[in-house]
């Protein structure tokens, strides 16, 4: 045990004597699988080295320019002193229309099978050559698509994400999670395309394309099975909107007696949006906005108390 523990010291008193990037954005590439991959990272100032990692994936259709635009994460990163690694995706523009491999979804990145949790891992390894990441602390969260990819990788790298809070998309990983891992889900109740209840989604914008999802309380039931959790969840906290978000709900539910956390952000009156991010955003398409709850703000919340 004492060897493991100087082990350990070591190793992170060498990530803490890395010499860091600059704050501020930056764009890196990388070859896996056979194609040119890409992330951004962006460096909050004043971190603390080793520094937690949240890796933010972009939603079907998205890159990661957008995926940072429209979060806003980088606010509360500069804040706390985690660092952001935003990755993108695959499609046959290089730079837009992007998707994940997430499992039956979606678009030609599902269709062709390509590794998003290799390239992940990778890209995670590859920034963490460059900047002192903490091991123990690497999270992931996603909208939409991505969120979908969030659920995966915390299934299949159980021994490498610490924690996962995935907005507004379900599990359509067909494997069993390999272990048990911290999950924050927030999805909305009246979110018009990643359907709650499951079911056929809308065709994609311009084409025919429609994703089957899968309802959220069966993405929670395999979640709860795989934290060892005890019973049925219990409401935590309840809010209720006016203003901007009359009409609105937001319920904290929390399963109970779990080996890793298990909590539901349960929403009404939202579409599919990021909670706290960019408002007025595709409106039409996508639903109404809600700053109810600041989606950044209770994943880190949830994070910070995650070690792996």
């Amino acid at each position: 045990m004492a060897r493991r523990v100087l082990a350990c010291a070591l190793a992170l008193a060498a990530l803490a004597a890395r010499a860091e990037l600059a704050p501020g954005n930056h764009s890196f590439t990388l070859d896996h699988g056979g194609r040119q991959r890409s992330y951004i990272v962006h460096v909050p100032p004043g971190a603390h080295a080793p520094a937690a990692l949240v890796v933010s994936l972009h939603g079907g259709g998205g890159n990661a320019a957008g995926q940072q635009k429209y979060s806003l994460m980088d606010a509360l990163a500069d804040r706390e002193g985690f660092v952001v690694l935003y990755p993108n995706g695959t499609g046959r523009l290089r730079d837009r229309l992007l998707t994940w491999n997430a499992g039956t979804c979606c678009g030609s990145a599902a269709r062709e099978q390509v590794d998003d949790v290799g390239f992940i891992a990778a890209a995670i390894d590859d920034l963490s050559a460059r900047v002192a990441v903490d091991p123990r602390r690497i999270y992931a969260t996603g909208m939409s698509n991505g969120a979908m990819m969030a659920h995966r990788l915390a299934a299949e790298l159980p021994d490498r994400i610490a924690a996962i809070a995935p907005v507004a998309g379900a599990m359509v990983f067909r494997g069993a999670p390999r272990g048990p891992v911290p999950v924050l889900d927030i999805h909305s109740v009246d979110d018009p395309r990643a359907l709650y209840a499951g079911g056929l989604g809308p065709p994609f914008p311009m084409t025919t394309t429609r994703v089957l999802h899968p309802a959220v309380g069966e993405t929670l039931a395999r979640w709860s099975a795989a934290n060892g959790c005890k019973g049925e969840p219990a409401v935590v906290e309840a809010r209720s909107g006016d203003g901007p978000n009359s009409g609105q709900t937001a319920t904290l539910l929390s399963y109970p007696g779990c080996r890793a956390p298990l909590e539901h952000w349960k929403l009404t009156g939202a579409g599919h949006v990021w909670p706290g991010g960019q408002q007025k955003y595709l409106t039409r398409l996508l639903g109404r906005g809600t700053s109810l709850i600041d989606a950044n703000a209770e994943m880190w919340r949830f994070f910070s108390r995650a070690r792996r």
